[in-house]
């Protein structure tokens, strides 16, 4: 007699596609930092990286490491302060930029390819550890941040430029997501940018954390020229209209709208405030 089959036994039963690994996320952002030319708009951020190193009063000498650098704003400010410091990033691209920087104007930097999330250094190496724009964008952002704790040295600083949540980029993200939805369990970076997230993150290893609220202003000739820019050379845009493909023409429309929500020119160019704040964590 033939048996009866089920029909569990003829066809599989569907299953969820698993999450992705928080590795697995770290590879496509380093692909998406990597691709296009970050340079192009990192640059054009120079004065972040200066003012970062002035509030925090650099004297020279001082032992510093730029964390997640990108091509070295942070990096050639503490460099022409006469510190000794250390530019890491893990797209090894956007290091060469910023060697290439550095060496245009005889600093004396050294450069090193590492993750934000497993620094290669000692316990308590380094008297200030910056990142720009940088670190925040981690998966991981506990361990991100245990380890900017762990390679500064105790009673020095750790300091921050970090996008808020409703300033200009923090409103772009905010608008990828719209489109292409985040990871499952992945946290805004733009989270770096609160008190709060930052008292959870740095904890106990945080002697005190003063946040102080600044603006950058991107200067375009146009939304047209913005758009053009940062299709082409911005990471996180470039990946994300590759992804969208023939829907893009939609994200398009919304980062349009939102230029001109933030837009406060009124000669026909382009001047957007982004908010950001700047962040200063003593080391207990």
């Amino acid at each position: 007699m033939t048996a009866q089959l089920k029909p569990s036994d003829t066809v599989p039963t569907p299953t969820a596609a698993p999450a992705p690994t928080l590795a697995a996320v770290k590879e496509k952002q380093q692909a998406a930092w990597a691709s296009g030319d970050y340079a192009v708009v990192g640059t054009t951020l120079q004065i972040v990286g200066e003012q970062l190193c002035e509030t925090l009063d650099l004297r020279s000498g001082s032992k510093v490491l730029d964390v997640a650098a990108g091509n070295g704003n942070a990096t050639l400010a503490a460099a022409r302060r006469f510190c000794s410091v250390t530019s890491t990033d893990y797209v090894e691209s956007l290091l060469n930029k910023s060697r290439e920087r550095a060496a245009a104007e005889h600093l004396d930097v050294a450069f090193q390819i590492a993750d934000a999330e497993a620094l290669p250094f000692d316990e308590g190496s380094f008297d200030a550890v910056l990142s720009t724009f940088g670190v925040m964008f981690t998966p991981d952002q506990a361990k991100a941040a245990a380890e900017l704790s762990r390679v500064c040295r105790s009673g020095g600083r750790i300091a921050l430029a970090n996008w808020t949540p409703p300033g200009f980029i923090g409103q772009v993200f905010k608008t990828i997501g719209k489109h292409i939805p985040p990871a499952p369990g992945m946290r805004s970076p733009a989270l770096w940018g609160t008190r709060e997230a930052l008292e959870d993150l740095f904890g106990d290893t945080a002697a005190s954390i003063e946040l102080t609220p600044r603006l950058f202003n991107f200067r375009y000739h146009s939304a047209d020229h913005f758009m053009e820019v940062f299709r082409t050379y911005y990471g996180p845009i470039h990946k994300a209209f590759l992804a969208l493909g023939d829907a893009g023409g939609a994200l398009d429309t919304d980062l349009r709208a939102l230029l001109d929500r933030f837009n406060v020119a009124t000669d026909g160019t382009l001047v957007v405030p982004s908010e950001y704040v700047e962040v200063v964590i003593r080391k207990a």
